[in-house]
């Protein structure tokens, strides 16, 4: 299926959730995974998450999650339309090897005016719509996490799964020590989305968002203490005007910011150092598009694109002194055309694009077709055929997993087009849908090759963390979906294989499989509705992550460096985990309602191992393995109130 259009909201609620996290549903698509567990690590089809181009009403989006990666950054009460194009992507749209995610909260303008009110064991929530006029309507939504004055078990769960093997931990050190910490931390989103329809031809939206995670890490001693912080914030808007000419002509205009920023500053209690370490990315677009319907077979699209990045890394420590900030930018222009065919029966549809991309800084052109086509065998059975070529210049690379107090390691970075090349890819697909008496199935087949990558773009913890050099993996498998209806029970399944392997020519056995292959993963979910009762059952299965082994187990002093097997030449244990959520709707009247809902996340308490990395014990002279584990059972509940 060329596009994937999800509402959360329809599904109520899924296993494990408490409300429709909009990131976690579409991890109910076959092909998308996370294989730690978090939204700010999303991988589709093999790839790394920074990878794919999340977009909130046409603003691009650098930061995704709350919690460091566990909550999703866009806010549930919101009604979000999720558009996911894993391969045959517009060419309208760039800056992604991997997939295009783009977010809608814009609703329809005869909605009835509503406010919002909820909260659950981590945060609270508002939402309110209001109606202006009849041509007019504003949107403000607005959530704070509890977590800096209330600590829950679920916020407890949270903090343990998420602060493992960091500095908060202390972790860091093999040496034991009396000290005690605080940890104060909290998170918040709000977004105002304004829409005007002037006239029966024009439409305006206005739409600004910003998100913030906060963390504050104090640790002292009988004799000292230290104090560090790390903030993270996204900042974006977007205006767009939309013009219906005539039955033929249509026009849209879309400018867009948006503004991240990753502060941190970290002391170390033993020396006295203080770290201080900024990323930053300014992105700025100008867009424009121009359909014109040649007949009602043949549909042709026309846009010119504008986009400024810039990216600055700040570094600086006390002791000894150094201080470096690297500042890049690049501009980019882009021309489309694209062309839509349907044939007369409407059994056939064909939809050709090229973006003609060129880089300023690079004195380069990037040519990137694009191929969707659709043929109706039957009444029941569909075939589809995708491709693209793509590029992306903005990637997030680790220089070191302690960056950022361990917890946030990522910073973006743009293409320099030598240590830092510009991404390409290029994918293929062949797929078929059934659609019968409340049946779906669908099979998808794809081939996908990325060049361009780097080793800081892909966390090793082997002996590749420290080398810098330039790579490419391919990936190819095979994607199944069922699903079912029985009247109030509906439930589904999917299977995804992948094969993925990297290659990069200057390593010594450079040729082994990638750090994100999931050869086999399986995801079942069943939903029962009846009197607005809803119970939802779940479980997620996958095979282990590939890791790489150490052949010494001890180090002497003279030698204290770990000899590692081949790459990625072992495996964890498989994954395994079972949720549950149940939620009851009471409808007071026409316009006041009561939604009370209840989760367990990992209710069977499966404890499962999905990363694990090796060092040198000092004290001993032996290596050890330290594993990061999965989240524990987690209850939560929440309540909703509208009126």
């Amino acid at each position: 299926m060329m596009v994937l259009i999800i509402k959360p909201k329809n599904f109520g609620i899924l296993p494990g959730l408490t409300e429709p996290d909009v990131l976690q549903t579409m991890q109910q698509i076959p092909g998308i995974i996370s294989i730690d567990e978090t939204i700010s690590n999303i991988s589709v089809r093999g790839g790394t998450h920074d990878q794919n181009l999340f977009l909130w009403n046409d603003i691009r989006m650098y930061q995704t999650g709350h919690f460091f990666g566990l909550i999703s950054a866009f806010n549930p009460t919101l009604s979000h339309t999720i558009s996911i194009t894993k391969n045959g992507s517009s060419a309208f749209f760039g800056e992604s090897v991997s997939s295009l995610v783009t977010l809608s909260s814009r609703s329809e303008n005869d909605e009835k005016p509503t406010t919002t009110i909820g909260s659950n064991m981590i945060s609270a929530e508002f939402y309110k719509k209001l109606k202006l006029s009849k041509t007019t309507s504003i949107t403000i939504s607005g959530r704070r996490s509890l977590t800096d004055f209330f600590s829950s078990p679920t916020f407890k769960n949270y903090s343990k799964r998420i602060f493992q093997n960091t500095e908060i931990t202390d972790l860091s050190t093999n040496q034991i020590v009396d000290y005690n910490n605080n940890v104060d931390f909290y998170f918040y989103d709000a977004s105002i989305q304004l829409q005007q329809k002037i006239g029966k031809k024009n439409e305006l939206n206005l739409d600004l968002i910003t998100i913030k995670n906060h963390l504050d890490f104090e640790e002292y001693s009988a004799t000292d203490s230290s104090r560090s912080e790390l903030k993270q914030t996204n900042f974006g808007g977007s205006l767009s005007w939309k013009t219906n000419w005539n039955e033929k002509n249509s026009t849209q205009i879309i400018s867009s910011f948006s503004n991240y920023n990753l502060i941190s500053e970290n002391q170390t209690l033993e020396s006295n150092q203080t770290l201080n370490q900024e990323n930053k990315v300014l992105d700025l677009a100008l867009k424009l598009q121009h359909n014109y319907a040649v007949s009602n077979k043949f549909k042709l699209g026309f846009g010119y694109q504008i986009n400024e990045i810039g990216v600055t890394n700040f570094d600086e420590i006390n002791l000894p002194i150094f201080s470096r900030t690297i500042t890049n930018v690049l501009i980019s222009h882009a021309g489309i055309t694209e062309g839509t065919f349907q044939s007369n029966n409407k059994k056939s549809i064909l939809k050709l694009g090229v973006r003609g991309n060129y880089f300023e800084k690079f004195n380069e052109v990037l040519i990137e077709p694009r191929l969707q086509f659709n043929q109706k065998i039957s009444n029941n059975f569909n075939l589809e055929i995708l491709g693209e070529f793509k590029s992306q210049t903005l990637s997030q690379i680790i220089d070191l997993q302690q960056d950022f107090l361990g917890i946030e390691k990522r910073r973006w970075t743009l293409a320099n087009n030598e240590s830092i090349p510009i991404q390409k890819s290029k994918q293929v697909s062949i797929g078929f849908t059934f659609k019968k008496n409340n049946w779906l199935i669908n099979l998808d087949n794809f081939y996908k090759e990325i060049d361009g990558i780097t080793t800081s773009s892909q966390g090793f913890q082997n002996q590749f963390e420290f080398i810098k050099s330039t790579g490419s993996y391919a990936v190819f498998g095979s994607e199944l979906l069922i699903q079912k209806n029985f009247g109030n029970f509906y439930t589904w399944i999917n299977y995804t294989f992948n094969e993925n392997n990297y290659s990069f020519e200057a390593l010594t056995n450079g040729d082994f499989q990638n750090n994100f292959e999931i050869m086999h993963t399986i995801n079942w979910s069943a939903i029962y509705e009846w009197n607005n009762l809803k119970i939802a059952l779940g479980s997620k299965y996958h095979t282990g992550r590939p890791i790489t082994t150490p052949l010494n187990l001890f180090v002497t002093e003279a030698n204290p460096n770990i000899i590692y097997d081949l790459p990625n030449r072992s495996k964890l244990d498989d994954y395994f985990q079972m949720n549950f959520s149940v939620s009851k709707k009471w409808n007071f009247n026409d316009t006041l309602n009561l939604q009370t809902a209840f989760s367990i996340i990992n209710f069977l308490n499966t404890k499962n191992s999905i990363n694990r990395f090796y060092r040198v014990n000092s004290n001993n002279n032996s290596i050890e393995s330290v594993d990061t584990y999965s989240m524990q059972f987690t209850p939560n509940f929440s309540f909703k109130l509208s009126f």
